[in-house]
């Protein structure tokens, strides 16, 4: 139904489309929706496919989880990462952060999230078990834990190191160079990449 406000529906309809994205509300949608109505049509029609061709065409990287343009990301298949370290993260954007700092030259492991039994997510709904099986059937060294320094992060810290315990590998966990509670992905750099650096080994 055609909102009250606006004189077309199109334009209605793109508003209420905007303002299901996370954060944008109905004024911040309005003013997304007619800015591109000043573009050019070429404009539109090239951001328009690259949000289809997103959501159609991204894969998960088949080693680590993270998002690839190919079924292994370009982190994975670079032979001058140092294949011997995985660095398990909760999610993409963390990768990203770690990535920025320029700190870190080992590959990653995506869990998609940690375990927190007040959202119903369980080890079985994270990647722990491909992470657990590619350090057995890989020549893994060092597995580094960069979760975020919150009770679900430690959690899922002493959870993978509970199931990494019969491997010849060693476990560390980022310096607490991290406030408590706060995420990884808002940490600045330089403090990110210092946590990496000065990682120490885990205990329980």
């Amino acid at each position: 139904m055609q909102s009250p406000d606006f004189s077309s529906q199109l334009l209605s309809q793109a508003v209420d489309e905007f303002s299901k994205l996370p954060g944008v509300g109905p004024k911040t949608a309005l003013r997304l929706v007619l800015h591109l109505l000043r573009q050019d049509v070429e404009q539109v029609d090239a951001f328009s496919s690259a949000i289809s061709r997103l959501r159609k065409e991204v894969k998960y990287c088949e080693v680590c989880h993270n998002i690839s343009d190919n079924d292994v990301c370009s982190i994975c298949s670079n032979p001058k990462r140092d294949a011997s370290t995985i660095c398990v993260v909760e999610n993409i954007q963390d990768v990203m952060a770690i990535e920025k700092t320029q700190s870190f030259r080992g590959l990653y492991h995506v869990l998609g999230g940690v375990i927190s039994p007040m959202e119903g997510i369980g080890p079985s709904d994270l990647q722990i078990a491909s992470l657990v099986e590619r350090v057995h059937n890989n020549d893994i060294t060092e597995v580094i834990l960069a979760l975020s320094p919150t009770m679900e992060g430690d959690t899922t810290n002493f959870y993978i190191f509970r199931k990494l315990a019969d491997a010849d590998v060693t476990i560390s966990v980022i310096a607490r160079g991290v406030a408590q509670n706060d995420e990884l992905q808002y940490t600045d750099e330089v403090t990110l990449g210092r946590s990496i650096i000065n990682r120490t080994p885990f205990k329980k």
